[in-house]
């Protein structure tokens, strides 16, 4: 069993130096999925190092609105209309984020709320990494028959007694969690980690444009389009350097190159391009010979973008390792 077979190795082996002290497995259930939707229950899992728990937390939350999919989440506005404001727990919930890398399954989602309700409270969720479970089960090629919640428990054997409650969740989550970590451990794998930028301003106002979806295109079980789910489409300033020509295995990433993302990410995609384009990078919505590097989880997909940069012999790189190229980007010639 890999579990057996972690937990035997983390006690007998050293553990990887660079990873993190400690871990907040997170959960959260909300009105919805789009961008002026509302936390109306947290969980949060404390684990040390070694992913073994310290203690737990949960707290209803009233969103001072609809509660959205109550038969998803089972929580109505009478249960909801005694809860604290976000904004009364605020300071509680940041104390069990302190210092702690995030994790969560689809963890842009759960950051993206947080980080949202932190704003609107004019405040800073205390946590600059977060770590997704489903970017974890596949940098560990897990078996899985997709990368649903309920999937990776069956795998490690962990019994879920109830689905979309906040509290369950993150205990499902933090015991599959555990063994993960301690597999990554043992073949000192590096840990799919990513930045969690604060939001430093929020305006509730509704957006008008392109629809907003959720991580697998839509709004899940969520229902369908709300007015605050559409967001306007985005025009990037070009690009103030020459393109230095294409990105060379090893070397590091140079301002002016031009960049594509294919498939999907376990960041949101606007803010990796917005990444890029701070970074100096020229962020290309199609590809062509002229781009220096995609950036794609699959790059066995037939996607157009994969078969042109198969055809044009452009460099190919996924999120994580892009993501640490984007640490050190060289200035422009001249």
């Amino acid at each position: 069993m890999l579990e057996d077979h972690a937990t035997a190795v983390s006690s007998a082996t050293p553990w990887p130096t660079a990873y993190p002290q400690g871990y907040a497995v997170v959960d959260v259930e909300t009105t919805g999925l789009a961008r002026d939707d509302r936390i109306i229950s947290a969980a949060v899992y404390r684990l040390d190092a070694r992913g073994e728990v310290e203690d737990h937390w949960y707290t209803l939350v009233n969103p001072e609105r609809d509660p959205g999919p109550v038969w998803i989440h089972g929580l109505t506005s009478d249960v909801l209309e005694g809860a604290p404001l976000f904004a009364e727990v605020a300071g509680e919930f940041a104390e069990r984020l302190d210092g702690r890398v995030l994790v969560a399954h689809n963890a842009v989602f759960d950051w993206q709320m947080i980080a949202r309700e932190y704003a609107r409270a004019e405040r800073e969720a205390p946590v600059r990494q977060r770590l997704c479970t489903i970017a974890l089960s596949k940098e560990l090629g897990l078996p899985l028959p997709n990368f649903k919640l309920e999937s990776l428990a069956a795998h490690f054997g962990v019994v879920q007694q109830r689905a979309h409650h906040a509290l369950d969740d993150a205990r499902v989550l933090a015991e599959a969690f555990r063994p993960s970590l301690r597999a990554a451990a043992a073949d000192n794998v590096r840990l799919p980690l990513l930045e969690c930028r604060p939001l430093t301003e929020w305006s509730d106002t509704p957006r008008i444009g392109r629809q907003a979806s959720g991580p697998s295109g839509g709004y899940g079980g969520y229902g369908g389009s709300r007015p605050g789910g559409w967001r306007p489409a985005r025009k990037r300033p070009a690009c103030p350097y020459p393109n230095p020509g294409r990105y060379t295995d090893g070397g590091p990433l140079k301002q002016g190159m031009r960049v594509a993302f294919s498939g999907d990410t376990s960041t949101e995609r606007e803010l990796l391009e917005d990444r890029a384009t701070e970074a100096g990078l020229h962020v290309a919505t199609s590809l062509s010979r002229l781009t220096s590097l995609l950036v794609t989880n699959d790059p066995a997909s037939g996607t157009s973008k994969v078969v042109k940069a198969r055809q044009f012999g452009t460099p190919v790189v996924d999120e994580a390792a892009f993501g640490q190229l984007l640490r050190d980007v060289a200035p422009a010639d001249g």
